[in-house]
Formats: structure tokens, sequence, C-alpha cells
């Protein structure tokens, strides 16, 4: 394990991560303070005082890092963030799948509509958050109604006869035409500078409302337009501005990418990264993967993952390899080429990559190394590798994107192992054979896929095979 020196750990809130000799996450944990909890996990004592769980943790850490965040709301945020991603062994919290709230709005409709969400997903759609506070979804609907935003499903003449909005107007009613498109558009934009961090004129707008309420008399109502205005400025004041979108909390995706590009000397943002992994089980099942991360946040759906066909235990020729299809695709297709490429690994790896570019004809593009034992930078043309420090933005997004990529080659070859032990579940059904099985794979895929039919249907969908040994099949399998 490296050398833990607490001169070396700042005395402020952030995230730590544990990894095992393997280099996999096995715990993920917060702190307000980095210096005070890390080294409670590094006293000797602890290997001998600790209840067995925590022993055994200690005994797995070969590695350690951390980020540092602003407070204590970002920490409990990205903690929550990265368990879900790597599913630590060693996390018992947080397994419920709790996700705090965003603020969620699809700028591609005719009449946006501002609403929560807890999962974000690959819609099209604007994310704001995650953001820890409560009151969100209350706050929320106020200012949709504060600026008149709709809050029906659709907003059509036949959901107008239902809607109470209208009548106590708090609705601009695009349903019946009271509003032109491009007036929507602009109330539309107003609410999005709040929730950006712009509250000046809707918190002036509620304390003079506020006032006027008191001055009447109406205590109560004065009171819940208070609480409005604490939860605005709690919420979506200055100092939580950076949580909308950012990937690395602990600085702004924007600061990473030009960072990076500095640090590179490239010629434009790279706003498109995309990173390759390769992952093997003893030299067999080679897979590797391709993510892709734009403006430094993940663009999951266009990741791809690749099996490997020859030779399977050497990963400078699956390098080559996956380079070689992936990009040769790409060209074919007029896809759009990323402005950074990454690969996992050092000089070997970084060589195959470059290799396989040139000989598809590939334009030329920026491709690195990040080594992982020490988190070297392998640049072409440089003899030895760039070790940054570990709190620098541009390594922190190399990092991530890094770690996802290993991430999503690992869990595919994981999910082909499981396959290949399902199917070979058939090799001891009596009578199968060479042939039938190929035929019962080929026909439904996988084994999963053949507990869900019935007799009748293997039968009919595959030759060679009677209704009789079909339902000897299902009987086997059921059990």
């Amino acid at each position: 394990m490296k050398d833990f020196h607490p001169s070396e750990i700042p005395d402020k809130p952030g995230v730590y991560i544990f990894r095992d000799r393997f280099g996999k996450v096995i715990y993920v944990g917060k702190a307000i303070n980095l210096r005070r909890r890390l080294s409670h996990y590094f006293q000797p004592a602890q290997v001998y005082r600790a209840d067995p769980k925590l022993r055994s943790l200690i005994n797995s850490i070969d590695s350690w890092d951390f980020m540092e965040v602003r407070n204590e709301d970002e920490s409990l945020i990205l903690e929550s963030r990265l368990i879900k991603q790597y599913s630590p062994r060693y996390n018992i919290l947080m397994r419920d799948d709790k996700r705090y709230l965003m603020a969620k709005i699809n700028l591609n409709e005719k009449w946006p509509k501002f609403e929560t969400a807890r999962i974000r997903k690959d819609d099209g759609a604007l994310y704001f958050g995650p953001f820890p506070q409560g009151a969100v979804r209350e706050t929320i609907d106020f200012l949709s109604a504060f600026f008149g935003l709709r809050s029906c499903p659709e907003p059509t003449i036949e959901a107008r006869k239902h809607c109470m909005k209208r009548i106590v107007k708090d609705c601009s009613r695009p349903c019946d035409g009271s509003i032109s498109e491009a007036g929507y558009r602009e109330l539309t934009e107003k609410m999005l500078n709040v929730i950006n961090g712009d509250i000046s004129e809707v918190v002036a707008a509620l304390e003079s409302r506020m006032k006027e309420q008191a001055a009447a008399g109406r205590f109560e109502q004065a009171a819940k337009s208070r609480d409005v205005i604490i939860n605005i400025r709690k919420i979506f004041g200055s100092k939580n501005r950076k949580f909308t979108n950012a990937f690395i909390p602990a600085t702004s995706g924007i600061e990473a990418l030009n960072d990076l590009q500095t640090l590179l000397g490239l010629e434009k943002l790279p706003v498109r990264i995309e990173c390759f992994d390769n992952s093997h089980l003893a030299g067999t099942m080679t897979v590797s993967s391709s993510v892709c991360f734009i403006d430094g946040t993940p663009a999951r759906h266009q990741y791809r993952r690749f099996k490997i066909r020859k030779p399977q235990n050497d990963d400078t020729a699956s390098m080559r390899e996956v380079f070689t299809r992936h990009f040769s695709r790409k060209l074919k297709e007029g896809r759009e080429l990323p402005a950074l490429v990454i690969v996992d690994g050092g000089k070997g790896q970084l060589n195959a990559a470059i290799t396989a570019l040139i000989k598809i004809g590939c334009p030329p593009l920026p491709v690195v190394g990040l080594a992982e034992r020490n988190e070297e930078i392998f640049i072409p043309g440089h003899a030895e590798p760039l070790i940054l420090d570990r709190h620098r933005p541009a390594l922190r997004l190399l990092q991530a994107i890094r770690d996802e990529a290993h991430r999503f080659a690992i869990n595919y070859n994981r999910e082909l192992r499981l396959r290949i032990i399902r199917d070979s579940l058939l090799d001891d059904l009596p009578g199968i054979g060479k042939k039938r099985k190929h035929a019962l794979l080929s026909e439904f895929g996988s084994v999963k896929a053949l507990r869900q039919v019935n007799a009748k249907e293997i039968a009919d969908r595959v030759p060679g095979i009677g209704i009789a040994f079909a339902e000897k099949i299902k009987a086997f399998l059921s059990n």
C-alpha cells in the first residue's frame, strides 16, 4: 500500500476512495475533515482493535485517493454518485438507491415544463442538480407558478377544462393561446436564470410581497413568503451554482477541459473525449470498452464494447484491433471524431493505437496513454511521461474517464463469463450433443432466453428437436 502522509491531506471536506491490488474500488467514504478521517484508517492499532469488517477493509487497501470539495453537501452528493457508479463491496449505506432531486426542463418541447427528477436520462433535457437541500419540489412548483409556466402534462383545450392554475392565474395559459411561443420562451429563460443562480430579481419581488403582506396583517402568508425566500437562497444561491451538470464537483467541467487543453497543447478545447480499455480473464475472454465524455460528463448512449477476436492474450494487439474496427467504422459512416483519445496503459498501448490509426488513414488525432500504477501520462514524441499533482483538474478528469472505461470493460467481461457459465448448463443434459446445443443457442441466444419459452415453441423453432425432447429440456432447466 502506498505510504500515508497526513501533511499531504487537507483538513477540508471531501470524498476518499480505497482500491484493492487489482485496482478495483472497494470503498467510498465522505469526510468533513479528510486528514482526520483518513488518519483513522491508517493507525497501526486499527488493524487489531477494529471490528472484523473494518479490519478486512484495511487489509484489502492497496491504494487510495481523495477528492476535495467545498462543503459537506457536495461531499454527500459525490459519495452517493461514486457508490452508485462503482458499487464497492464494503459500502453498506445508500443501497436503497435514494437519489437527490434535480430540476429538469426539455427545451426541445414547444411549451417547456419545469419539473423534478431523480434520474438523469439521455433524453435531450437539461438537468440541474442534484440538490441535497429539502423543499426542492415545493420551490420548483412555486417558481413555475411565479413565472407562469405550465404544470399540466399537455397544454390542450381538453386539459384546460380541469385546470385550476388558470383560475388562480398561476399559469400563462399556452393551451388557449393567451401567450405566444416567443413570450413563453422568455418566461422560461427567466426561470432558467434563477436555477443558474441569478436570484436577485425574484427575491426582491418576494421581499416586497412579504412586506405588503405583513403590513396588511396577513402574517401567515408573509411567513410563507419568507420561507420561499430562504429556500431559493439555500437551493439556488451562488454557493450552489456549480452543482449544475458538474461531473467533478471539486472543479467545474470547463475548468478541467481548459486545463487539459493547456497541458497537452491542444488546438481546440477537448469537448469530445473517447477512452479505451481492455479486460480479460487469465488471457481469455478479452473484451474492450470505449466510453465517450462530452463537456466533461459521460455520454452513455455513445459507449461501445467489443469482443476481441485474436490474439486473446496480447494487450497491444487487442488495442490495435479495437482502434482499427472503431475508427474505420467512424470514417466509413462519416461520424464525428473525438478531440482527444485516451488509452488505458503505457507506451505499448499508446503506440499500438497510433499505429492502427495511421494504417487506416485516419486524420491526425491527439492520443495519450494513462498508466494507472503511478498515474503517468504518456504523450507521443515525449520520452518521459508526465506526472501531475494529484489535485490538478486535468488529471482528475483523465482519471474519471479512465475509471469509467475500466468499469465498463470489466462489466462486459463479467457479463460474458456469466453467460458462458449459464450456457454450459446444457452440457449436463443427457442426449443434447454439440449440434443440438449449437442449434438451441443459435436460435434463442442463451439459456436465460431458452427458459422463457415453452416446450412447443422450442420444438417449432429448432429443427431436429421434437416435442418430447423439448419437454425434457424444459424439465431439466426448471430444476
